[in-house]
């Protein structure tokens, strides 16, 4: 699989989340994909990230992902990314905030010869995020 493939299958999935289209995931992560660091609960393959980024979206309606820097291979991305949105829904059980958070992330994505996600190894600031609620204690 080609870098520019790669890129393109990253694009629209962040592009899917930040626009709520999560079923559009079916298309581009793998029914098998395995996510070494899964949000609490979080399943396998496309409903797992679904369920994932659909908490989030309710919690941050106005969610925005914006990649910083990207890296390629033939199989894989490596990206930097900031997370803004207004807590405006309830997130893990806390009811919204009102409040403004950004907080980095960074991840590494691997695709199949069909350019689908298979593997992805990530790490947000959602302590930082949590933070910046005043959800969590400094």
């Amino acid at each position: 699989m080609s870098q520019q493939t790669n890129i393109a299958a990253q694009t629209a999935f962040g592009e899917a989340v930040v626009a709520g289209d999560l079923d559009a995931l079916d298309a581009i992560v793998a029914p098998d994909a395995v996510d070494h660091d899964p949000a609490p609960g979080q399943g396998p393959g496309p409903d797992g990230y679904k369920a994932m980024f659909g908490e989030l979206r309710s919690a941050f309606p106005d969610l925005h992902v914006q990649v910083e820097h990207l890296m390629a291979t033939d199989d894989e991305l490596a990206f930097a990314y900031v997370i803004t949105g207004t807590h405006l829904g309830p997130l893990m059980g806390r009811p919204p905030t009102g409040r403004k958070v950004s907080y980095r992330g960074m991840q590494i994505s691997r695709f199949d010869g069909d350019g689908k996600l298979v593997e992805r190894w990530g790490s947000s600031d959602e302590l930082g995020m949590l933070r910046q609620l005043g959800l969590a204690e400094v």
